[in-house]
């Protein structure tokens, strides 16, 4: 152990840290369990927001939930609570600083993450299923450094190891409590929040500028693929054509489970749902015959349909083959469907994001268990045609701007990274901010 330093679990913090147990610095306030059916995506007239534990593990992507930048929060359906509690003053609406936790998880990783609220200021918050509210009690701890807390590598390892279960991980309140905290002086949690903040600010700035390219590329690729802006010097008229006039589909290749092993690769349906460019093969085909192999193959510019989904927005979901795949076949949950020279590689991925292509698919899919588009309603489908020349431009065009989008992206998580490592040093104590 570093000179100056104390032990902490299983590794040591600086000796001027204090290790309180969460329960000596926090109280649980109340909590309600409204599944997801009793919430809604809009503003009802009570105007009550919910935190569900399952948006802290999956939508929620910063640890303080600035309620200014988050606006996926959804509303307790009006008369779930009584109104005349909703006007009472004691009713346990949430605040700025007050922690969210979810106290169950599929997995021991998830459990006890947690949220800290921002700029609530008068909106009615509450604190949903499979969750703890928490709030400083005594003002050992600073707005914006509560929810790091439970960061702390040592604390994590704890969670875990006090979390009970087998398919879904939980942890009581009572274990929480006895939980201790690696505390720095007031000052020095200060600077961290702060520094963290200014972290999270150019994360959310470079969200919000993607979220603006990424809403202008859908109306300029409306624009263009619908024939209502023509880029300079192209007149030539476009042709209207059914997919079933400008190339051919193949439905893929139905095999039961157990005659899935190694050998050829398999292209699934999980792999067009990530829109992947180069194909999982963790499946394969062993006892599939030399012609079967050849009429399920993938070369480069096929496109993949999603033939049949649970949910109506996963059908006719599509991905472009990026590159010939030796071997390959494809699974009955797709729909290969292979194109004439008369479609230009690039315009394909374009095409058929479309939103109002997309639309008309959807109007041409059945709905039983699943939602589902067959060959017949893909091959009546119609979509605009410029010359390829003009595809082409249109897809330099397209295919800049999602450079860009990437980009920016990629700066996202470039960032998130700095900050995760920076937080691990913070955290520990391993490097220290300079403070008054």
């Amino acid at each position: 152990m570093k000179a100056g330093n104390q032990p902490f679990y299983n590794s040591s913090i600086p000796s001027d840290w204090t290790t309180p147990e969460f329960g000596e610095v926090f109280t649980f306030l109340k909590s309600y369990s409204f599944s997801r059916e009793q919430l809604s995506d809009e503003k009802t007239t009570d105007e009550v927001q919910n935190i569900h534990y399952g948006d802290i593990h999956a939508t929620f992507e910063n640890e303080i939930l600035d309620f200014e930048i988050e606006k996926r929060i959804p509303f307790v359906k009006d008369g779930l609570i009584n109104t005349d509690k909703l006007n009472d003053e004691e009713f346990p609406f949430l605040k700025d600083g007050d922690l969210i936790i979810a106290d169950a998880s599929e997995d021991t990783v998830g459990v006890a993450e947690s949220i800290e609220l921002k700029n609530v200021n008068s909106r009615k918050i509450v604190s949903g299923l499979h969750t703890f509210a928490a709030r400083d009690k005594n003002g050992k701890t600073v707005a914006g450094y509560r929810t790091y807390l439970l960061r702390h590598p040592q604390v994590i390892r704890e969670l875990r190891r006090i979390a009970t279960g087998f398919s879904v991980f939980g942890i009581s309140k009572t274990s929480l409590g006895k939980v201790k905290l690696p505390l720095p002086p007031p000052n020095e949690q200060k600077a961290f929040a702060e520094l963290l903040f200014l972290m999270d600010t150019a994360i959310n700035i470079t969200n919000q500028l993607i979220a603006i390219k990424e809403l202008n590329m859908i109306w300029i690729r409306q624009q263009l693929l619908s024939g209502k802006k023509r880029l300079s010097g192209f007149t030539a008229q476009w042709d209207e054509v059914n997919l079933g006039d400008i190339g051919e589909f193949k439905n893929g290749i139905n095999k039961d489970k157990e005659e899935f092993g190694h050998g050829h690769p398999l292209v699934g349906l999980m792999d067009v749902f990530g829109i992947p460019k180069v194909f999982n093969t963790k499946f394969s085909l062993v006892n599939s015959s030399e012609n079967e192999r050849r009429n399920f193959d993938l070369r480069k510019g096929d496109v993949l349909f999603v033939r049949s989904s649970v949910k109506p927005v996963g059908v006719g979901l599509t991905t472009l083959v990026s590159e010939d795949i030796p071997d390959a076949t494809f699974s009955g949950f797709l729909i290969r469907f292979r194109a004439n020279e008369k479609l230009d590689f690039e315009f394909k991925e374009h095409c058929f994001f479309e939103r109002d292509f997309r639309q008309r698919l959807l109007n041409k899919s059945t709905i039983s268990a699943n939602t589902n588009i067959n060959q017949v309603a893909l091959k009546s489908l119609s979509i605009l045609l410029p010359p390829l020349q003009e595809q082409r431009a249109i897809s330099q065009v397209l295919h800049v701007m999602n450079k860009e989008i990437q980009l920016l992206k990629s700066k996202t998580i470039k960032l998130r990274e700095k900050k995760k490592g920076l937080m691990q040093q913070l955290l520990t104590g391993k490097k220290r901010l300079k403070v008054k």
